[in-house]
Parts: C-alpha cells; sequence; structure tokens
C-alpha cells in the first residue's frame, strides 16, 4: 500500500496517527503485535472523521506485512521512559524491536523515508540505518524538532508572545548535552538576543534539557507523546507533500563537523526523498566541542548496546 504505516499503536502511534489524519490527506495503517488495539483505535478515529472532516482513511492491522509499499513508516514501539531513568539505559530495552523492525521495513517498504521515535532516538536512528542499510536521507529521527518545540513554548511563556512567531533551533543529541543556538532563534525576524539576556536563554535551555523528565514525573505512567506525534505529523506532511521544509532532525552525520557514523540533530531540508540536504549553523568553538562530545557519547550507547 501506499501511505503511512505507524508501527507500535500505544499513545504516541495513535496520537500521531491522529495528528496526521488532521493535517494531512494520506491513509494510515497502525500496526501492533498486541492484538485487536491497531484496528479498534483506527476504528475509533475513523468514527470521528465526519464531525473533524479529515479525508484520509486509518486502519489497523496485527500483521507486520501491512506495512508493504509504505511511503512512510514511522517506528514509534518500544518502552518508555520512567521516572527516574536516562534515555540512555532505554537502549538496551528497545534494541531488539528496532533490529526486528529495520529488517522488516527493509524487506516490505524498501523505498520507504523511516521517522524514528522511539528512544533513545539518536542511537536508534543510527541503529536502524546500520541494520536496515538505507541512506541516512531516508531515516530521520524526532530529536531536535521536540526539544525546538519546547523552546518556542517556553520563548513564548516567558515573553508573553505568540509561539507562531517564535522561532528557534537546537541541534546535537536529544539528551542534556543538546544545543540551543540563540543567534538562529528569532520572533518575527528580530534576534532573541534583543529580546532577551544570554543568562535568561541559558535558563529556558535549562528547562528544554528537563522537559521530558518533569513530563515523567507529572504524569507518572507515560512518557511524552503529543508533542512528539504532532512532530512526526509535521514530517509526514512535508515529505507527501513535498514542502522542503527546513526542520531540525537527527540523520546520520557524513562528515559535518567531523563526526561520521553517528546521528545527532541538525537542520534538514525534509521533502518527498525524506532528508533533502542536511545545513550546518555556524557553532562556536565550545558548541563544536559539546556536539563532537555527544556524538562520542552515542556511539558509545549503541557500541555496548546500552545499560539495563
Amino acid at each position: 500500500m501506499a501511505g503511512v504505516s505507524i508501527v507500535g499503536s500505544g499513545n504516541l502511534g495513535a496520537n500521531t496517527a491522529f495528528f496526521i489524519a488532521e493535517t494531512c490527506a494520506v491513509d494510515v495503517t497502525l500496526f501492533d503485535v498486541n492484538e485487536g488495539i491497531s484496528t479498534g483505535k483506527a476504528l475509533d478515529m475513523m468514527e470521528a472523521a465526519p464531525l473533524r472532516k479529515y479525508t484520509g482513511r486509518l486502519s489497523g492491522s496485527d500483521s507486520i506485512e501491512s506495512i508493504k509499499g509504505s511511503q512512510v513508516v514511522i517506528v514509534a514501539l518500544g518502552n518508555i521512559r520512567k521516572a527516574g531513568n536516562e534515555r540512555g539505559s532505554l537502549f538496551a530495552e528497545n534494541r531488539d524491536a528496532v533490529v526486528s523492525i529495520a529488517r522488516e521495513v527493509a524487506r516490505l517498504a524498501p523505498q520507504s523515508v523511516v521517522i524514528l521515535a522511539t528512544e533513545p532516538v539518536d542511537a536508534m536512528t543510527t541503529l536502524f540505518v546500520r541494520e536496515s542499510k538505507f541512506p541516512r536521507n531516508r531515516v530521520i529521527g524526532l530529536g531536535g524538532a521536540l526539544d525546538s518545540a519546547r523552546l518556542r513554548y517556553l520563548v513564548s511563556q516567558k515573553l508573553s508572545l505568540s509561539a507562531e512567531n517564535i522561532s528557534a533551533m537546537v541541534v546535537g543529541a536529544h539528551s542534556d548535552q543538546m544545543i540551543g543556538l540563540g543567534d538562529y532563534s528569532r520572533i518575527s525576524g528580530i534576534p532573541l538576543s534583543q529580546l532577551m539576556s544570554t543568562a535568561d536563554f541559558e535558563g529556558l535551555m535549562s528547562e528544554v534539557r528537563k522537559s521530558g523528565d518533569e513530563i515523567v514525573r507529572l504524569a507518572g505512567r507515560t512518557s511524552s507523546y503529543y508533542a512528539p506525534g504532532a512532530i512526526a505529523a509535521e514530517l509526514v506532511d512535508s515529505i507527501t507533500n513535498d514542502l522542503n521544509r527546513v526542520i531540525s532532525v537527527s540523520v546520520v552525520l557524513e562528515g559535518e563537523y567531523g563526526v561520521h557514523d553517528v546521528a545527532l540533530s541538525l537542520p534538514a531540508i525534509i521533502g518527498k526523498g525524506g532528508v533533502v540536504g542536511v545545513l550546518k549553523p555556524k557553532l562556536d568553538s565550545g558548541q563544536e566541542r559539546q556536539f563532537t562530545t555527544s556524538a562520542e557519547s552515542v556511539k558509545a550507547v549503541v557500541a555496548s548496546g546500552g545499560t539495563k
């Protein structure tokens, strides 16, 4: 089938399907190994279609064969973070499932663009490319886009401004080593530095780094899924409609800032083929060191297989 397939029908997968239905005129198939969950959630969403007026068809399946021929495959399976757990601790828990899905996607949807939402996203994006043998442009991790959205929200709250007028850029690892780029963050074209001190900006970045932990702490039994689902839907829109939006995503690097064979977030042009191009914002020496240090951290997680 042509269209979008989502592997995993938990909170993240189901909400991603809903956001796609709301914003994109494409068919979506939900797949999950737990019998009935995908079919039931897809039926529930389709019964909302007359009210929400989305035109794409949503369906559910208990068979991995349902992803065959998909234009886009979203990987939203795996264990979620628990309070006090680092993202890296999930690598060992989710590794085997991602390896298995990488091989199935390569078999069933060899021309697809893959969006990784499973944590830890940088390590999983790196792993998926290795196991699927896909070129880097067709495997995209969430990460920088989520961090940038969180920063936009915090800036809007700090300055009491509409978030839609705010652009923000976060690159590097989707971890406490992420890098907020104040020089590339603006409000209707006005540099953020004219409206906020460096200390205030760094304070907001500290909140962004802790945002995922705070959601886990407050919600108790779940990690974030609304914002990641909305970002995945935005990526699907840019891919299926060939919009060439610039979005910070995790992509396996091929020499950017001297980094090779590991995924970190950089602003990328997202179009029909996935990553059409990777942009290189100017980093100062401290930011470059932080970028390369985080790359080594991700490589170490992948090489070790993670820790339970």
